[in-house]
């Protein structure tokens, strides 16, 4: 097994960590007194987490040379969707028992839901696009501008989880903060290539 391989089996493995001890968790009964919003908390975090870092790997390959981490870059993306996923459907069918109305009154009444919403239905193309062959379809230029929605998709994580915190703010202050030195590395580097007259080498892309 070579070293890229190498790697993203562990990242894979530590990122699915936290999903498995929730299940074996769930199945045992021992999530405490409310296991949905234990469950809708744990997963919001894992989605943020995974967030961060896939638009983390190339801020440091241009900080530090990590090279070999482009290759776990739509691992990490994916796994971030996934967790995505499970908190939504944690949310619409054990929380809402899949009824649709109250779902909808719900992102009508709730804002914080609405922003949820809104940042799982920006994901969700960037998710179906995450392959070679879609880079091929939509053209590299155009791929890139699409993925750049990656940082959206992580403000409207970060504001969602905000939201939802009404007193400890300490978490959702540490991903914002997290996610502004990834922008200001990406203007950084930006604003240093175009002075160079070189191509701006932060573009969101799959392995």
């Amino acid at each position: 097994m070579d070293n890229a391989r190498f790697l993203k089996l562990i990242l894979g493995v530590n990122a699915l960590l936290p999903l498995g001890l929730l299940l074996f968790d769930a199945a045992s009964a021992t999530l405490g007194a409310n296991p949905i919003e234990y469950f809708l908390r744990a997963t919001g975090v894992m989605t943020l987490v995974m967030l961060l870092a896939t638009l983390a790997v190339t801020p440091l390959r241009k900080l530090f040379g990590w090279n070999i981490l482009i290759k776990s870059r739509r691992m990490l993306g994916l796994l971030a969707f996934l967790y995505c996923s499970i908190h939504l459907v944690t949310y619409s069918i054990f929380d809402k028992s899949g009824n649709i109305t109250a779902i909808v009154s719900d992102v009508a009444q709730r804002p914080f839901i609405a922003v949820g919403m809104a940042a799982f239905l920006v994901m969700l193309p960037l998710a179906v696009t995450s392959t070679n062959g879609a880079i091929k379809k939509l053209g590299g230029k155009n791929w890139q501008r699409l993925h750049r929605l990656s940082y959206l998709v992580a403000i409207l994580g970060v504001v969602h989880f905000w939201m939802i915190v009404k007193s400890d703010l300490f978490y959702p202050a540490l991903f914002a903060a997290g996610l502004a030195v990834l922008f200001g590395i990406r203007l950084f580097y930006r604003k240093t290539a175009k002075k160079e007259g070189q191509k701006p080498g932060l573009a969101l892309r799959p392995d």
